[in-house]
């Protein structure tokens, strides 16, 4: 049914006189990424703990592993295939800084989704996210045809509201216990775009300020 959207493809953005001053490429993450995945996780593990999701305990349910990293992969690849969402590795001029995932992918009559991410501490405030972001708003509108996109953010990460504000989001109020973060149900910040909001494209938009 999905054709070519059975993998993400690979997005590239050379910024050498505006952030992030150097070469952004996005792509799927390979078998050979894993020692560097491994490393730059553990650098960041209390950068991203607070902000990390968790799946709760459900009496009778079973609770899930952490897995392998293979393990990790097959499950992204088997979502993309099956069109719900795509993953890609964030590397600026090579080196790996994070992820940005669009999930919940649906077609038909809402044609939506969202967008999730995180970058390393050593790649933070460089620009790095937000042209991340633009990237995949403007994939997900050009190339795949949605109709609206949506973010939602802890209201105690600043890092992270900054990026949505820094675009132009709309901010839609609060989603009172939203998601399951870091063993517990927190609230959201719920922003959004369409597609006719974007106008031209979120990376001119980006781009132009």
């Amino acid at each position: 049914m999905f054709g070519l959207r059975a993998k993400p493809p690979e997005l590239r953005e050379d910024a050498w006189d505006e952030p992030p001053h150097g070469t952004l490429l996005l792509r799927r993450l390979k078998l050979a990424d894993r020692r560097e995945w491994h490393a730059v996780r553990r650098a960041n593990r209390d950068w991203l703990t607070p902000w990390e999701a968790t799946v709760p305990f459900v009496e009778g349910e079973p609770h899930p592993t952490g897995g392998t990293y293979s393990d990790y992969l097959s499950s992204l690849n088997a979502s993309a295939r099956a069109g719900e969402s795509f993953m890609w590795g964030m590397f600026v001029d090579g080196r790996f800084a994070g992820q940005i995932s669009l999930g919940s992918i649906s077609y038909g009559s809402l044609r939506n989704a969202h967008i999730g991410y995180w970058v390393s501490q050593e790649f933070a405030g460089r620009g790095i996210t937000p042209t991340a972001v633009a990237m995949i708003v403007d994939y997900a509108f050009q190339d795949l045809k949605l109709h609206r996109i949506e973010i939602n953010i802890r209201p105690e990460n600043r890092a992270s509201l900054r990026v949505a504000e820094k675009l132009g989001l709309r901010f839609e109020g609060l989603r009172e216990r939203y998601l399951h973060i870091n063993g517990q149900w927190a609230d959201h910040n719920a922003y959004a775009i369409t597609a006719e909001e974007c106008g031209l494209g979120m990376m001119r938009r980006w781009r132009n300020g």
